[in-house]
């Protein structure tokens, strides 16, 4: 027989059950909810929940190209914290923008954009340069070099800074008025015949192996003649006759002092070398190479000491719009958080990342939190805004797809110190 149990044992007993049912209770809660608890205070800072980051929406939209209609994948900027006019800018001295229209000039537009900027920050008149006459001359160098390498070398209408430069110094410049051209009346420039005739032209004397660099030049001239027209030997300035290297050197710009800088990992850092696009048609090694950071700071720093920056960037991009005047990098291609050197260099080895354009980096607006660069541009889209002839870059899109820019030598000085003497 089991022992009989009083009342108040009973009660001991049933009581002690239950607390230790309570006990088990509250352990296995705990072992649920610590885990939880610990990411709520994981995600706070200062006992606030940290902000989610906010993630880009893709949508397709429907773009006019000529006269037919395209389907392309853009991020949805409806929603987008951005300026919204130039005023909210520093802005530097620059004269209005203009358009390049139908040709592939950016890079001349954007140089002598540039080389203007650059004479109203020495405290000189606003002058109009020409672009055309770079142009005329650029082709002229690029035949040159096909023939001499038995067309082994890049026809395009494109070109770099550093090129347009080169053949400041080769040619000189005029104004803009000295020679425009337009033939004919025209207002509008477009070089799609001429490039036509152009290419045609030196691929015949290529299959032909008429390789004749004078014949072959004298050809190429008649070219440009019939569709821009004869460039001036002389310009009259001020009751003098100039040729356009005397008119380049009364300016008093030192075409010298412009330097070009990149940032790749296929170039040792601190070093200079080549910048491997097909727009360097040329194969110049002038380019600095730098880090990402020091790049990116770079471009600030100028604008911060007066000095305008000439960018070359990729345009064919999610996060570019010219109806909204902007160009940001979506979340749904890379978080701004994790844009850095192997992500840049990523895009350029799988041709993500292209050398599309060339602008003019005019001003800078830094704001919390983010910067954003103030961007002069030729190209059409530009113009379909609602601030005409104008970019508005973010700082993780200068990051990502800007892959070169040019500014004078003293913006960058701190920079250029760090190359050894040899460079």
């Amino acid at each position: 027989m089991q022992p009989e149990i009083s009342k108040g044992e009973s009660m001991k007993r049933t009581g002690i059950i239950l607390s230790l049912a309570l006990s088990l209770v509250l352990f296995f809660a705990a072992t649920a909810c610590g885990p939880k608890e610990k990411a709520a205070a994981d995600s706070r800072i200062g006992g606030r929940p940290q902000a989610t980051p906010a993630k880009d929406e893709a949508v397709y939209v429907t773009e006019k190209r000529g006269d037919a209609e395209v389907s392309r994948l853009k991020m949805d900027l409806s929603a987008l914290d951005r300026p919204k006019s130039l005023e909210e800018f520093t802005r530097l001295p620059l004269l209005p923008p203009i358009r390049q229209y139908n040709t592939g000039m950016c890079w001349c537009f954007g140089t002598v954009s540039l080389l203007e900027s650059e004479l109203k920050r020495l405290g000189k008149p606003g002058t109009k340069l020409s672009e055309e006459f770079t142009v005329y001359w650029e082709y002229m160098e690029k035949a040159r070099r096909f023939i001499r390498e038995k067309g082994n070398s890049v026809l395009g209408e494109g070109s770099e800074p550093n090129s347009a430069i080169a053949r400041m110094k080769q040619y000189g410049v005029v104004r803009g008025p000295d020679y425009t051209g337009l033939l004919d009346g025209k207002a509008e420039h477009d070089h799609s015949a001429l490039f036509g005739e152009f290419r045609r032209f030196l691929e015949a004397n290529k299959a032909g192996q008429n390789l004749d660099e004078e014949k072959a030049l004298a050809g190429v001239r008649a070219i440009l003649d019939k569709h821009l027209g004869k460039p001036p030997d002389r310009i009259d300035v001020d009751g003098k006759s100039l040729t356009p290297k005397e008119y380049l050197d009364s300016l008093g710009l030192n075409l010298n002092d412009y330097v070009c800088f990149v940032s790749f990992k296929y170039l040792p850092f601190h070093t200079r070398g080549e910048y491997k696009v097909p727009d360097n048609w040329w194969h110049s090694a002038d380019y600095y190479n730098v880090p990402i950071d020091e790049y990116e700071g770079a471009v600030l720093g100028a604008l911060k000491k007066g000095f305008t920056v000439v960018l070359a960037a990729d345009i064919s991009e999610p996060g570019n719009s010219g109806e909204t005047n902007v160009g940001v990098i979506p979340s749904f291609d890379i978080p701004r958080d994790s844009i850095d050197q192997s992500s840049r260099e990523l895009r350029f080895t799988n041709g993500a990342s292209t050398d599309d354009h060339v602008v003019h980096c005019v001003g800078y607006k830094e704001s919390a939190p983010d910067t954003w660069f103030l961007v002069k541009d030729s190209w059409e889209t530009a113009y379909r805004g609602p601030v005409k002839g104008y970019f508005f870059y973010r700082a993780d899109y200068l990051k990502l797809k800007v892959l070169m820019f040019m500014t004078h030598k003293d913006a960058v000085a701190d920079l250029l110190a760090k190359f050894p003497a040899s460079n």
